[in-house]
């Protein structure tokens, strides 16, 4: 097949362009360097030929307290690059199917975080702008398919890792920021310093593991959202708890700052869509994808902190 990942550069995009490589499809890799999303007509540089997919995985966000300070920004680019992305499918590329990344932060705090509500009550404040703007992108797609008859696949991920997370210096999600700073004060003596108490609980999906399902779908699911995680969550606490087993570190060494930024306490994908498509998916298991994670780490220290 010939496909368009857009996003190509980030940590999921440069997985997913490497898996579909490896399965033999033609893959063009959009990203920041050659195609500026907030223009339009931006793609048509790429000459990308007719396409059978769109993977649509770019947006303007980073992890941690970014949200908070860049609300505006945070609306105006995405709904740019998400207009300008579904303007051009619908206009150049309609046969082709649209692979749309959610985000779970778009699900309204205290719900089920179950498919169908995913556009229903209000997303956590700090995280408020980056969410709606995901939800305008599914509600583009269902618009698209509505109207013209466009086919879309609608993906929400919990929070991914694995090896290969990116190192140009943007803020870390928790977990590679929890290896990180573990890292670093095994190896330079650094404090250890957590956001929050430790007792607010995430979930997360080995990025393997969701390149398995996400391709699986597109032979099981059309025109719908599936979420994909791995359907439990773990506290901060006990990460870290594993983390320091892991890497041979003394838990009693970390320190928790209860006013920093956490966002949501709990967060955690309903997964049973997901488990009656795909009856056979499996997670890899928590501890054996953190070592694999700090393994990667440990081999490149330019991801985790050095002393001057």
């Amino acid at each position: 097949m010939n496909i368009l990942v857009t996003g190509a550069s980030g940590f999921l995009g440069t997985h997913l362009v490497r898996r579909l490589t490896a399965l033999g499809h033609r893959v063009i890799a959009a990203h920041s360097r050659n195609a500026d999303l907030r223009l339009a007509g931006s793609l048509d540089a790429l000459e990308p030929g007719p396409l059978d997919e769109i993977w649509h995985l770019a947006a303007w966000t980073q992890a941690g307290d970014f949200c908070l300070h860049h609300p505006a920004e945070q609306w105006i680019i995405n709904q740019q690059i998400h207009t300008h992305v579904l303007a051009w499918w619908r206009e150049r590329q309609p046969r082709a199917r649209m692979i749309g990344i959610g985000t779970s932060c778009s699900y309204a705090p205290g719900s089920d975080l179950r498919e169908d509500l995913y556009l229903e009550g209000k997303p956590i404040e700090g995280l408020f702008t980056y969410a709606m703007t995901k939800r305008m992108l599914l509600a583009g797609m269902e618009a698209c398919h509505r109207q013209d008859g466009l086919q879309y696949l609608h993906l929400v991920p919990s929070t991914l890792y694995g090896p290969g997370y990116h190192t140009d210096g943007r803020q870390l999600h928790f977990i590679f920021d929890l290896i990180r700073k573990i890292l670093a004060a095994k190896h330079y003596g650094t404090p250890v310093v957590l956001w929050g108490d430790g007792h607010q609980k995430r979930e997360l999906v080995f990025i393997d593991d969701f390149l398995t399902a996400a391709l699986d779908l597109r032979a099981a699911a059309a025109n719908t959202t599936v979420n994909i995680g791995a359907g439990e969550e773990h506290s901060i606490r006990d990460f870290a708890q594993t983390i320091c087993e892991l890497l041979d570190f003394p838990f009693e060494q970390i320190a928790f700052d209860t006013s920093r930024y956490v966002g949501a306490r709990s967060k955690v994908l309903n997964v049973d869509r997901l488990r009656e498509l795909l009856p056979t998916f499996r997670t890899t298991p928590l501890r054996a994808g953190l070592r694999t994670t700090i393994e990667w780490m440990r081999t490149h220290p330019e991801t985790f902190i050095r002393p001057d």
